[in-house]
């Protein structure tokens, strides 16, 4: 019974070990879907300057609460910090029809895709939403956050400043 429990607890533990030696640390090599219906490489959507990718839903009241603060805030950030913003809707493919109308009916200035599959949502880890990551210039995850309260973009803002040049 000692040797079941402990060969138990050691498999547990090596799994444990190798899940967290796998975590991701750049954009993975998946495809997600624009607006208008077009596939394009997660990858691209980094440009060679700190990006912010938020996870979100229409459905989640969090989410929206950060990216409108987000985007209230943009024309500040903008100001003093050269990066990109980039929101990632995890609406299945039977609400994904409703995303586009709900973000021009917030006048998000900001690049909006789709990952209708969660295809990218699983590659990083995402178990909630809102979920928001921020990669450096090379594309290298450098920072991460679950849920939101409201103040959290001033933590974000400070994030993305120490990663400009600007």
């Amino acid at each position: 019974m000692k040797r079941i429990i402990l060969s138990t607890l050691l498999v547990s533990f090596l799994s444990v070990m190798c899940l967290a030696q796998n975590k991701r640390n750049d954009m993975p090599k998946l495809d997600i879907k624009t607006l208008d219906g077009k596939m394009i490489s997660a990858r691209s959507i980094l440009k060679g300057k700190p990006t912010v990718v938020s996870f979100w839903a229409t459905w989640c009241k969090p989410c929206v609460k950060e990216l409108s603060a987000i985007h209230d805030a943009l024309p500040d950030w903008e100001d003093e910090v050269d990066f990109t913003m980039i929101a990632i809707s995890v609406d299945d493919s039977r609400s994904e029809h409703r995303v586009a109308p709900f973000v021009k009916g917030r006048s998000w200035e900001f690049d909006i895709y789709l990952d209708p599959n969660s295809d990218l949502k699983r590659a990083l880890n995402v178990a909630t939403v809102p979920h928001t990551f921020v990669f450096d210039a090379k594309g290298k995850l450098v920072w991460q956050h679950s849920g939101y309260t409201e103040g959290d973009e001033e933590e974000l803002l400070e994030k993305i400043k120490s990663l400009s040049d600007k």
